[in-house]
């Protein structure tokens, strides 16, 4: 799944593996750190490798840097391509939604 943030990609993931009976992996999670610190590039592409090495997977978030690799792996892309209006509102829901919550 890739698309601009609020289309919905975690969501649609989210349902979309358990349906599947394939497992899910949020990039963000294997991205961030605590404290928001983001990984070094070498170590970041060593961590892309290793999550695609599964066969099958529903992987979403977007991370340029490792879209090749992403894709080389993939059967199939969802693009999430919703204007800009209705990924405004996907981040205004889940900001209200995660308030008071820990990410």
């Amino acid at each position: 799944m890739v698309g601009s943030g609020g289309a919905g990609k975690t969501t649609l993931a989210t349902r979309l593996g358990p349906a599947l009976g394939l497992p899910v992996v949020h990039l963000d999670r294997h991205y961030w750190s605590p404290g928001w610190v983001s990984p070094a590039p070498d170590e970041w592409a060593t961590t892309v490798r290793r999550l695609t090495d599964g066969e099958r997977w529903v992987m979403d978030g977007n991370y340029g840097g490792s879209v090749s690799t992403r894709l080389t792996r993939a059967q199939a892309v969802v693009l999430l391509d919703f204007p800009p209006w209705r990924c405004l509102l996907g981040i205004l829901a889940r900001r209200l939604g995660s308030m008071r919550k820990a990410r």
